[in-house]
């Protein structure tokens, strides 16, 4: 099988089936990457393929400074955190509709700040370390516990904790860095 980069240099030149390949490599693992940030396939299907869409048309130039399924996740991210902020838009307009009350316009308010935060914190989760964001994922997104991830993840018990201590620590300074109060999360 080709590399994603031989696919794409040979779609450059003029090669269709090049695409394809990248189609066929990377849709399902973009597809499932950028629901990560939106919360639904749907969405994340219309990122995905504005990815694609995006080597066809700008034909960007992969600069070798990274592997190449690394720089397509990374224009896959540049777009999902675009399409998160238009949907952030989008869902304060329409609450924005309904509003008839200074409490309505206050909730909306709260509302903004908790979307700021979440998307703060998810910021935070996609720069630490794979393991931090994994433990982290499965103790408080999919609620399992230590015995759990621990089965999960082929560690200890023991090890489980140490990670999550760390992974709670880095997500906090990361936090702290962009100037959130851990503690008000």
């Amino acid at each position: 099988m080709h590399s994603g980069e031989e696919s794409y240099e040979r779609f450059l030149k003029g090669d269709r089936t090049g695409m394809q390949e990248l189609v066929e490599m990377y849709r399902d693992g973009l597809i499932l990457f950028c629901g990560s940030f939106v919360g639904n396939i749907f969405d994340a299907e219309d990122i995905t393929e504005d990815v694609f869409v995006e080597l066809v048309v700008k034909k960007p130039r992969f600069n070798r400074k990274s592997s190449f399924k690394t720089w397509l996740y990374g224009i896959a991210r540049h777009k999902a955190l675009n399409a998160v902020k238009k949907l952030s838009r989008a869902e304060i307009l329409r609450r924005n509709e309904y509003s008839e009350t200074p409490d309505n316009q206050e909730s909306l308010e709260n509302q903004v700040i908790r979307d700021e935060r979440k998307a703060a914190v998810h910021r935070a989760l996609q720069e630490i370390n794979y393991e931090y964001r994994q433990v982290l994922h499965l103790s408080f997104f999919e609620e399992f516990s230590n015995d759990e991830i621990a089965s999960i993840m082929k560690k200890s018990k023991r090890q489980i904790e140490n990670l999550l201590y760390r992974s709670k620590l880095s997500l906090k300074i990361k936090l702290e860095k962009e100037g959130f109060n851990y503690e008000e999360l």
